[in-house]
């Protein structure tokens, strides 16, 4: 049985794909999982952001989505740098990625958090995610558990962060300098009318709940306080990676779901966010990859997460993957179906 959905047309069949995107919770690494191709979040500062418009600035960052690791890496070779215009952008030497391809992974400590298999995880996911940890035991890692235990505040705290960060900088979306001008009787209105006009549902949605954590009386108990979980989760990453070089997970906690079975409740969307917070949070280096079929014949990804500007440990890893992966699957010319 294979769920009726409208797939992007850029993953048919023979079709080029290469692209940038910004992810600021896991937007490049969740839709890379869910059409069946590769994408990287950098290291937070490796690439500029200069000319995206802002969402959460201390999260926000560039990144390529590619069929394959070597574009990926060819692609993020000739993104990252330092750029003057971006006050985030780190001044640090940009190593050869192309390089890092056929590393290997022999003698790697591979972590695999304990807190991202929850009782709910659907066992296809499950069984790729062994899978995966087969194929780099099978190629000479070492596969140590490791635990984050402030993995479970990553979603709550993302979304305080995020919210707050998208209300203060989405507020420049005025009408006045920047954005669509709805003409109205006075400047007040005239705010209101553009704003409402020139956001969707979702942006107002999250605008409104930025603004509400920001508001007085409620900064210290929502926004300081997730700043401060925040660092906590940094502080997982950082203690892991004493033990080991890189971690394994899944992408998402689903395959794509198809138009009409879209949730209608928002809560239910953000969840799927889930396991990709947790290094946004962190702003350490994180790719998804290809790795094998659900049920229904939809993609899903699995997820490898490195230490700050180590992205060349994620390709390495990620290649050996993606060769035991040997994912070749295409969508079929009616709309769904991977072949």
């Amino acid at each position: 049985m294979v769920r009726q959905a409208v797939r992007l047309p850029l993953l048919l069949p023979g079709s080029l794909l290469e692209r940038t995107g910004t992810d600021t919770g896991g937007s490049i690494r969740q839709p890379a999982a869910f059409c069946g191709i590769t994408g990287i979040k950098p290291t937070y500062g490796r690439c500029s952001r200069f000319g995206t418009i802002a969402f959460a600035s201390s999260l926000d960052q560039a990144g390529p989505m590619a069929r394959t690791m070597e574009d990926c890496a060819i692609l993020l070779e000739s993104m990252a740098g330092f750029d003057a215009k971006d006050s985030t952008s780190v001044d640090r030497a940009v190593p050869r990625y192309e390089d890092a391809l056929e590393r290997g992974v022999k003698g790697l400590k591979v972590g695999i958090p304990r807190e991202y298999r929850p009782d709910t995880l659907p066992s296809d996911i499950a069984a790729l995610w062994d899978q995966g940890i087969a194929w780099l035991r099978d190629a000479g890692a070492e596969i140590v558990d490791v635990s984050l235990p402030h993995t479970k505040y990553g979603l709550p705290t993302y979304y305080i962060v995020a919210l707050a960060e998208a209300s203060s900088n989405l507020a420049r979306y005025d009408g006045v300098r920047f954005g669509e001008r709805v003409e109205a009787g006075t400047l007040d209105e005239l705010y209101e009318a553009t704003r409402h006009a020139g956001f969707g549902e979702e942006v107002r949605r999250r605008i409104l709940m930025g603004t509400y954590v920001l508001s007085s009386g409620y900064y210290d108990a929502y926004y300081l306080r997730a700043q401060k979980v925040r660092t906590l989760i940094q502080r997982d990453f950082l203690n892991a990676f004493e033990t080991v070089d890189v971690l394994l997970t899944p992408t998402a906690p689903s395959a794509a779901f198809a138009h009409s079975e879209r949730p209608t409740d928002p809560v239910q969307i953000y969840l799927n966010d889930i396991f990709t917070v947790p290094a946004s949070m962190a702003g350490v280096p994180a790719l998804s990859l290809p790795a094998g079929l659900d049920h229904d014949g939809l993609p899903l990804g699995l997820q490898l997460i490195g230490r700050y500007f180590e992205e060349e440990t994620l390709f390495a890893a990620g290649r050996v993957m993606e060769k035991a992966a040997g994912f070749t699957h295409r969508p079929a010319l009616h709309a769904g179906a991977f072949a």
